[in-house]
């Protein structure tokens, strides 16, 4: 190996290891309700996600894990963030007419208080 290539493997290893990396999971995006979105408009977003949309809304029923909170905001940031994930690669996006937003921070360490 030349002299060269050792000192530019030497340099991007050191590099590689200075440099932070970012984990996948400072990547990923959820899709929440807007919190100051009025409840009427989330149901109808979150009718919409949960039917024509596709979103799977089983988990936000009486009696299931998601239920509760038992509010309009956290249960149509469950509906809104099931479609993102499961349509974002086609073509879905996080709209919902203005009552949703995308954030990097994970809604599942987040405490709502509504």
């Amino acid at each position: 190996m030349s002299p060269l290539l050792v000192k530019i493997t030497l340099v991007l290893l050191f590099m590689s290891i200075i440099i932070p990396q970012k984990s996948v999971a400072e990547y990923e995006q959820w899709c929440i309700a807007d919190e100051q979105t009025p409840d009427e408009e989330l149901k109808v977003a979150l009718d919409w996600a949960c039917g024509e949309g596709g979103a799977d809304c089983s988990k936000i029923q009486v009696n299931q894990a998601c239920y509760f909170p038992n509010t309009m905001t956290n249960h149509a940031s469950y509906a809104f963030n099931d479609y993102f994930q499961r349509f974002k690669h086609k073509g879905g996006s996080c709209s919902f007419k203005g009552a949703a937003m995308i954030t990097e921070l994970d809604p599942r360490n987040i405490n709502i208080l509504i």
